[in-house]
């Protein structure tokens, strides 16, 4: 009777204990606002760890001809230039005073006619500031954006003081499971995020168990501690990420193909 059932216990151990399929598993990582110059100068990096990454671009009627030389190459390099708003609006207060109309007219319209002029049709959309409603969702998949991205943070703060920390591993929702969802969250690595590289390790370790991409973004690139306003994330705490990630073999995404993979 033992000798029966030990090559059926033998199979439910080795199914448990067999790693989830990472054929797709990756990372999506973007970038906000309209740095465009200090994203171009992070070229070589990306080329280093043969990373593609998405610019989510705001206030595109301001592009010099010296940008839409650089924002064009990325996008030849094979990044993907996304959209951030024309005026970087608060699309919940907008759409409340002012209804969808005169939101679609005044944040969507003119910006990508910018783009449009340029070559440069976005598909995918970053709510500026992380401001949305259902209502901003359904207008803006309605205009063509396959995907839209929020915004996620590990640590809330309230008059300054920390509220929670969440490690990154834990936080489901900053990752594409692959079931063509639309409205994702990335989490944001701005310095002052307090997310640790061991954290990110962790995180990336996830995406990889899992079989999903983990999503993550920033603002400016900084090679030193942010002053005089500034927001942005470490240039060395990227490479740190680009680096584990291509030595875990994880794939990099831009976020339109997260929604495009089947």
């Amino acid at each position: 009777m033992l000798a029966f059932f030990a090559p059926i216990a033998l199979s439910i151990i080795s199914c448990r204990e067999k790693p989830a399929d990472s054929e797709k598993s990756g990372i999506a990582i973007s970038f906000d606002d309209h740095f465009i110059n200090d994203w171009y100068a992070l070229r070589p990096l990306f080329q280093k760890y043969d990373a593609k990454v998405t610019f989510f671009l705001t206030c595109p009627d301001t592009l010099t001809p010296d940008e839409i030389i650089k924002i064009k190459q990325l996008q030849k390099d094979g990044h993907e230039i996304g959209f951030h708003g024309t005026i970087h609006g608060n699309a919940t207060e907008m759409l409340k005073s002012h209804g969808p109309e005169k939101y679609i007219e005044t944040e969507l319209k003119p910006g990508l006619k910018h783009l449009a002029q340029i070559g440069i049709k976005p598909t995918s959309y970053a709510h500026p500031g992380g401001n949305h409603t259902d209502e901003a969702d359904s207008i803006l998949l309605a205009n063509g954006f396959k995907i839209l991205r929020d915004v996620a943070q590990a640590e809330r703060e309230l008059f300054g003081i920390p509220v929670y920390h969440l490690a990154p591993r834990i936080m489901r929702w900053i990752y594409y499971p692959f079931n063509k969802k639309r409205i994702v969250d990335a989490l944001m690595i701005d310095e002052g995020t307090n997310i640790s590289e061991n954290e990110i390790k962790e995180a990336l370790k996830r995406a990889k168990e899992t079989n999903t991409a983990v999503m993550l973004f920033g603002h400016q690139p900084l090679y030193e501690k942010p002053k005089n306003g500034q927001y942005g994330f470490s240039v060395a705490f990227l490479e740190t990420i680009l680096k584990e990630a291509k030595s875990q073999n994880l794939k990099f995404y831009t976020m339109s193909e997260l929604q495009d993979s089947k």
